[in-house]
């Protein structure tokens, strides 16, 4: 079961999103330098379809986007809320799943998120907004064709070059991380 423990309206997660960001416990990545060691704990309170609602009804208006910050337990029940997210919101309101994994799961459902972030935290290769990050933001696209999945050739394949699953030919993943980097 999954379980949050805080929440709160944060503007760089997402870049242009107003996003509610969920912080997810029972962590199991056990980065070294985590800015978050409290999260690998099982804690907090059941992150359920009433509770996300809840969540919902008292911010909707003020977000575009819900962030999963972790879940890499359980990807599954992770992609069922953000599926809930889109029934309940008509689509109004995007999702978004801060993973700490080096490439997706094989049961992730990347067409319930519109962003994904992958990589483990390394202190030495810094976050998002360092040049030199082994983490990146995706920007997923639904496209409905048979394309390669990923975009343009200078994506990187955030499955770690294993083989295509099915569903990559309906959606493309482009590398926005760049979007944290000052110019």
């Amino acid at each position: 079961m999954l379980k949050y423990a805080g929440y709160d309206i944060v503007f760089q997660e997402i870049p242009d999103e107003v996003t509610l960001a969920l912080n997810l416990s029972g962590c199991p990545n056990g980065c070294p330098g985590c800015h978050s060691p409290h999260l690998q704990r099982d804690e907090g309170e059941a992150l359920t379809p009433g509770a996300l609602e809840r969540l919902l009804e008292r911010y909707g208006r003020e977000i575009t986007c819900v962030c999963f910050m972790g879940g890499d337990a359980t990807p599954g029940e992770v992609a069922a809320l953000a599926r809930h997210i889109a029934r309940t919101t008509g689509g109004t309101i995007r999702t978004g799943w801060y993973s700490g994994r080096p490439a997706l799961p094989p049961e992730f459902d990347p067409l319930a998120f519109d962003y994904v972030k992958l990589g483990p935290y390394r202190e030495k290769l810094g976050g998002l907004n360092c040049r030199t990050t082994n983490q990146r933001l995706y920007r997923i696209v639904r496209t409905g064709s048979h394309s390669d999945g990923y975009g343009s050739p200078d994506d990187r394949s955030p499955n770690g070059g294993t083989a295509a699953r099915p569903a990559e030919s309906l959606f493309r993943m482009t590398d926005i991380t760049s979007r944290f980097w000052r110019r």
